[in-house]
């Protein structure tokens, strides 16, 4: 797997695109994209948990949007939606392509809502675990790796749960709006 090559095909689609040797540098590159005083939110990601990126979000001079400190389903809920309008979303992928094509699965929406449309800023990190050779291996690695993981995770009774809304993307229309660090490393589903 050429890195190098996919950070190349990552730009030539529109988006902006690192290398990261490790989680550390990763988290360092994410943070410089990440103005002190802006807003910032998240959907659920195992790898800006294990990264460490919350950690710094959260103990850094940033509003932060955070789903996980509501009282109640009902304030959960406004808060997903009010991340859609922060400054800055950070994520993952489920899997990407070589040839440069995003793809992620999602049990509410929130996430592919706000990748898609909404904040100024996506920021994601992708460990090398989920690069997949072609466009058409997209949707079974995360069927089959990503879905049952998050699934037995999130204590979900049926790994379809979290199969209910598809997402691909293939070019970032807005050049440059989401940001894809590529850790040289594994990092979650």
């Amino acid at each position: 797997m050429d890195t190098n090559k996919i950070i190349e095909n990552l730009k030539k689609r529109g988006f902006e695109a690192v290398f990261a040797e490790s989680r550390a540098e990763a988290v360092e590159k994410a943070l410089s994209y990440i103005p002190q005083g802006s807003s910032v939110s998240w959907g659920g990601s195992v790898s800006i948990e294990e990264s460490g990126l919350l950690t710094r979000i959260k103990s850094g001079d940033y509003k932060v949007i955070d789903r996980d400190s509501a009282k109640s389903p009902e304030e959960k809920y406004e808060l997903m939606r009010k991340a859609l309008t922060a400054d800055t979303f950070l994520t993952s992928f489920n899997a990407l392509s070589e040839d440069g094509v995003l793809f992620n699965i999602d049990g509410n929406g929130n996430r592919v809502a706000a990748i898609t449309f909404g904040p100024k800023s996506v920021v994601a990190l992708v460990g090398i675990n989920k690069i997949v050779p072609t466009e058409a291996d997209l949707e079974e690695r995360a069927l089959k790796i990503a879905a049952p993981l998050n699934a037995k995770r999130l204590k979900l009774s049926d790994e379809k749960d979290i199969c209910a809304i598809f997402s691909k993307t293939r070019i970032c229309r807005t050049k440059g709006r989401i940001k894809i660090i590529l850790v040289g490393e594994n990092l979650g589903y």
